[in-house]
């Protein structure tokens, strides 16, 4: 079947023509009242203005992507409406596109109707948390719209996915889903160059599945995708360690150099796109690890 995509076909290759060469930055811009990381900022400053800003300053800071969500998907989060995440994403969203016609957008969302509004609006890329999971219909909006689709993988829900996360072999089992979404978007009518897979870290997995991912990047590059991932400030990271006595660093500031460790870790095996948060403090580290690694 063919499609007339609504925008050029996504590919990294032909936005980002140095990809390969270097480590591209996705910049998390949250549009939510109860984001895990950064307390709703955007979304209780009631300001669209402020996204923008906030935006711009991710551009600025080196951001290739910028990564615009509506809906929270932490740890025991509620779903919300196909309006009510629209009507928060929809309007940033249009100014980014239009104070930034440069920019690339990403649109964090598990609905296929979120997905083809923001799309129309001026987003290139469908970042699906539920790896094509959570609403069947979204690799076809990924095959007649032409934008990107990143598929996630998790397992369960944002409300039970924390739940006893088990697996015999994660890594393995992690490729098994992506081989098989793979073909799903594929048969949908996806274009391989449109696809991006993320191990999810962070969504139904223990610490130990999550340090096992992150050693086994490198495996999950075999089979042929683009890989991204996505660590930044995760509540995983402090896990394994104490607070040391008298420390008075906030957790904010802990949680961001354990970032830049598990980016340390995903460069040296060659992953493509690294997605934060704070890419002002984390974009140098990109750099620093592609003079070293790429």
């Amino acid at each position: 079947m063919t499609f007339t995509p609504i925008i050029t076909r996504f590919s990294l290759d032909s936005l980002f023509p140095d990809h390969g060469k270097r480590t591209l930055v996705m910049g998390i811009l949250n549009i939510t009242p109860d984001s895990f990381s950064d307390g709703g900022m955007l979304y209780k400053s009631e300001n669209m203005q402020a996204a923008v800003e906030t935006a711009g300053k991710l551009l600025s800071a080196g951001a290739d992507i910028l990564d615009v969500g509506g809906e929270s998907t932490r740890p025991g989060a509620v779903e919300i409406s196909v309006e009510k995440e629209c009507g928060r994403i929809l309007p940033v969203i249009q100014m980014l596109a239009k104070n930034y016609p440069d920019a690339t957008i990403s649109v964090d969302t598990r609905k296929a109707l979120v997905a083809t509004r923001a799309i129309k609006a001026g987003a290139h890329l469908i970042n699906d948390v539920s790896g094509l999971q959570f609403d069947p219909t979204m690799a076809q909006v990924a095959a007649e719209t032409g934008a990107g689709l990143v598929i996630m993988h998790s397992q369960g829900t944002p409300q039970t996915m924390q739940v006893n996360p088990t697996y015999d072999n994660v890594v393995a089992e992690v490729m098994t889903f992506f081989e098989h979404q793979v073909s799903v978007a594929q048969k949908a009518g996806v274009d391989s160059a449109q696809m991006i897979l993320d191990p999810g870290f962070g969504f139904g997995k223990t610490l130990d599945h999550n340090l096992t991912l992150l050693k086994g990047l490198r495996e999950i590059k075999t089979l042929g995708f683009p890989v991204l991932v996505g660590t930044s400030r995760k509540s995983f990271l402090t896990l394994p360690l104490p607070k040391a006595k008298g420390s008075n660093l906030p957790a904010s500031d802990e949680r961001e150099a354990l970032t830049a460790a598990t980016l340390a870790i995903a460069v040296e095996q060659g992953v493509d796109l690294l997605r934060v948060h704070d890419v002002e403090t984390q974009g140098p580290v990109v750099q620093f690890l592609d003079r070293l690694y790429r």
